[in-house]
């Protein structure tokens, strides 16, 4: 297990990976027994992603998660750069129409937000919901992809 920091002007992310792949990324360092080791490639992509030049991630993840959790964030991954989704839609996408509470929860448990792009999921009503990161870091990821989701949606 490895670790490292990706530090910018909008974030700090803590990042977590093994030899299967990205396992974890936090906004707060994380205590764990690993080795120090720089992540060349996600590094890279992060500092593309922030200048604007990067719209999709390409790399190797190896989440652990309910079933549920799994089918909620493969549906995040979906979601294109620059597009929000409510919560309603992806219930409805997974085929659980009742389950928007439970896909927030699942949105609240993503192990490796940015990359899995829990902040383009807002409420029904075009507004900003909970973000691990804070709702200003939500913002600013929404709108350096240009979406201003005061607007409402795209």
């Amino acid at each position: 297990m490895f670790y490292d920091v990706f530090e910018n002007k909008t974030v700090n992310l803590f990042i977590v990976w093994d030899e299967k792949g990205l396992k974890r990324i936090s906004f707060s360092p994380i205590d764990i027994k690993a080795e120090k080791k720089r992540y060349n490639l996600l590094t890279e992509q992060l500092k593309a992603y922030f200048a604007g030049e990067l719209q999709k991630f390409n790399l190797e993840i190896a989440l652990e998660g309910s079933d549920f959790q799994q089918k909620v964030w493969a549906e995040l991954l979906k979601i294109p750069y620059g597009k929000t989704v409510t919560y309603k839609e992806i219930s409805a996408a997974i085929n659980n129409s009742n389950a928007n509470r439970a896909v927030g929860m699942a949105c609240n448990k993503n192990p490796i937000p940015v990359i899995i792009p829990c902040h383009r999921v807002i409420a029904q009503n075009g507004g900003l919901t909970g973000y691990a990161g804070g709702l200003k870091l939500k913002q600013k990821l929404l709108k350096l992809e240009g979406n201003n989701v005061f607007r409402g949606r795209p």
